[in-house]
């Protein structure tokens, strides 16, 4: 019986179904039907591959025990395969479906994800970013509270991509509302309201600067009156305590810049004893809330998962090599429920 050449690699084989630690490249290429780099590809680079093949490969791989060495591979190429993202309030309705979007799009793409709260505050946002740069490839940053120096700074640091921030020079995915709130204003005139109030909210908010400004355009063109109600951080609370001011007016309806704060003055008009909407009327914005409030919230469309998803893809591409910045707008429409109606013959 020969002996077998000891400097020779010997044939090493797979069981299928259970995990063996000598499982290669070649193994998993072999059962596959592919070469060795499209195996690789699928793990380090699976944006290069169809989806099909990345998860085909991925699954045989899974069977045979194959286990990558993501940290042997970060040093060698200095990617490690993570991005962040940073929100300016997690507990806000509006991300936990835009995190999900980046999260879902991400991980088909092979990447993981750090998620920052910065709590509405910009010098915790920049706290954020300097402690995830050395961990990262690359940034969303969804609401950024930084101002614009600041940003176009970080995109030199890392590729970065926008949601709702207009900079011209940096990568952005813009939730368009001013259709949205042109239509609402449009709405609550055919419904015969002629003073109407805009609950603002954060003043460094890109989404806030276009949605008073539409607010504004759109009750001069029909000819209405808006008084903008100044809240400041966007929150339940904020709504509910704006009702006191509003009803001692004779404004009869409310536009409010996000469903939060229309939540908010829901619970505050019934805690007064005010019916709506036969006696008043409310809007919100981002159609996060409407179906879970009493009565049905009319609002604005919102496109937060939209977002999630295409600022994935827009960051991934300039981590590839993309150099130039692209920008991305959905339009949005209003949704009318159960919160608008006629305005009042008499105001209570």
């Amino acid at each position: 019986m020969s002996q077998q050449d000891p400097s020779r690699p010997s044939k090493t084989r797979v069981p299928s179904g259970r995990p063996a630690t000598d499982v290669t490249l070649g193994h998993v290429a072999g059962a596959a039907g592919v070469s060795r780099a499209t195996v690789s590809r699928a793990f380090s680079r699976p944006e290069l591959l169809s989806p099909e093949t990345v998860e085909r490969v991925r699954s045989i791989a899974a069977r045979l025990g194959y286990v990558g060495n993501e940290a042997a591979r970060a040093l060698k190429t200095g990617r490690f395969r993570n991005i962040a993202v940073v929100v300016p309030d997690i507990a806000n309705p509006f991300f936990p479906s835009l995190l999900r979007a980046v999260q879902d799009r991400a991980g088909q793409l092979g990447y993981a994800v750090f998620l920052g709260d910065s709590d509405e505050n910009a010098d915790r946002e920049r706290t954020l970013l300097t402690r995830f740069t050395g961990q990262v490839e690359g940034f969303i940053l969804a609401g950024t509270r930084l101002d614009k120096p600041t940003i176009v700074e970080q995109s030199r640091v890392r590729p970065t991509v926008l949601i709702n921030r207009d900079v011209a020079s940096v990568s952005q995915v813009l939730i368009d509302s001013s259709r949205g709130i042109h239509e609402a204003v449009q709405h609550l005139k055919d419904l015969g309201h002629e003073l109407i109030a805009y609950l603002a909210g954060p003043t460094d908010s890109w989404a806030d600067q276009q949605r008073r400004t539409a607010a504004r355009a759109a009750c001069l063109r029909l000819g209405l009156q808006l008084r903008v109600v100044e809240l400041g951080r966007p929150a339940f609370q904020a709504g509910y305590d704006a009702v006191e001011a509003l009803t001692a007016t004779p404004i009869t309806a409310a536009i409010a810049f996000d469903d939060v704060i229309a939540h908010g003055v829901l619970a505050g008009l019934r805690r007064r004893g005010y019916s709506v909407p036969e006696q008043f009327s409310v809007v919100g914005c981002d159609d996060t809330l409407a179906i879970s409030t009493d009565p049905p919230l009319t609002t604005i469309s919102g496109g937060a998962a939209e977002a999630g998803s295409a600022a994935v893809d827009m960051l991934l591409h300039a981590v590839s090599g993309g150099s130039q910045a692209r920008r991305m707008t959905i339009p949005t429409h209003l949704v009318v429920r159960a919160t608008t109606a006629p305005s009042p013959v008499t105001v209570p």
